[in-house]
């Protein structure tokens, strides 16, 4: 990837008033953001979701985000961070189903975001001893199933779901509200430090962001959001932990959580879960690898090994692009399947006609396309 690809990817993220969709919308009309940059302002006018306003913050922005983002690469080589656009490979591939995902993530460490399976573990930083217990407990015997955690880094629960990861060898990443080099709280550096090479910190947050209030429930969704399931173990009734499982629960995502002892504050949150059935019950491991299917997932991707690869001599590049990601979701939007394969709208339709000639593909009401079994 060009090293000038990449200085548009992130300018584009610095205009002030674009936000995540509006971005989405222009790269995936223009091509690529160096494509956005280089359009003239009557071809952006065109563009559905593009105002008078956000033409005119593209138009007087453009310079200065260029100029910003120059320092932004350099403070990202000194400070070892990988800047993650939405397009790139390494960017999580669950989050960007979700309508708010950020356009722009910084990321520090050697994990891979992109994991066959990801559990994120939440809960009160005013930990029990039973939730210290459960904490550890969930973690050891998630170590069989080569998952990656993913947490907040905060007291309580999430930096014992951390230390357990660590402890267990599987790679834990803490999701901060902070930008990529402050550690908060400082006390966790020494198991930051480690997480960088267990796994990583992941932020959508600049260098020198403070973790003000409320960049936590925003920090949430991206914990929500890029996980198979989120377990709560212990949290009041009115806490953040409670606004993360709304927010899985929102993304169509799972939700399991640990029952707890009824007189104690911290089990009111996932009892209350449970008992609204807005989350499954954890009781033990073999509860979340039914509830997620794991043990027919492993039969299953032993049988599509077999079966599956598509020759380069019977379809194109970007056929097999389609192809890849349709096998992953089944079925699919065809904005999302431009954004996803970065094949421009304009491009893509003749792509998928050509699929569906072949007898790969087959069209579905509201513009979605899913493979033909």
């Amino acid at each position: 990837m060009g090293d000038n690809q990449q200085l548009y990817e992130v300018a584009i993220t610095q205009i002030p008033g674009i936000g995540p969709q509006l971005t989405r919308q222009l790269v995936s009309y223009c091509g690529s953001p160096h494509g956005v940059f280089h359009a003239p302002p009557g071809k952006l006018q065109k563009i559905p979701g593009i105002g008078p306003a956000a033409l005119k913050n593209f138009t007087q922005g453009a310079k200065q985000a260029l100029l910003q983002t120059e320092e932004l690469l350099k403070k990202a080589e000194e400070h070892d961070v990988q800047l993650l656009f939405y397009t790139s490979p390494k960017y999580p591939d669950r989050l960007k189903q979700i309508s708010d995902a950020p356009t722009l993530l910084y990321f520090r460490g050697n994990g891979n975001l992109n994991q066959r399976r990801i559990i994120s573990i939440v809960g009160t930083r005013q930990v029990s001893n039973y939730g210290q217990v459960m904490t550890e407990k969930i973690v050891a015997d998630l170590a069989p199933y080569n998952v990656l955690i993913v947490s907040g880094l905060a007291y309580g629960i999430d930096i014992i779901s951390h230390r357990a990861a660590i402890q267990a060898g599987l790679p834990t990443i803490g999701v901060m509200a902070s930008g990529p080099d402050i550690v908060y709280p400082a006390v966790h550096r020494k198991y930051a430090e480690r997480m960088l090479t267990q796994g990583g910190l992941l932020s959508e947050n600049t260098f020198g962001t403070k973790p003000d209030a409320p960049r936590f429930p925003a920090r949430n969704r991206i914990i929500a959001g890029m996980s198979d399931c989120t377990i709560v173990v212990e949290a009041t009734l009115k806490s953040g932990t409670l606004i993360t499982a709304d927010l899985a629960h929102g993304y169509d995502k799972e939700v399991m959580a640990v029952p707890g002892n009824v007189t104690s504050p911290v089990s009111e949150g996932p009892n209350h879960l449970i008992k609204n059935h807005k989350a499954a019950i954890y009781t033990s491991v073999q509860d979340l690898v039914e509830l997620l299917n794991w043990d027919l997932e492993d039969e299953k991707q032993a049988r599509k090994q077999k079966s599956q690869s598509f020759s380069p001599d019977e379809y194109s590049a970007d056929e097999i692009k389609v192809l890849n990601l349709l096998l992953q979701t089944q079925d699919e939007h065809m904005d999302n399947i431009s954004w996803k394969t970065q094949i421009p709208v304009s491009l893509l339709a003749s792509v998928l006609l050509t699929l569906e000639f072949k007898g790969m593909v087959k069209a579905m009401p509201g513009k979605r396309f899913g493979l033909i079994r």
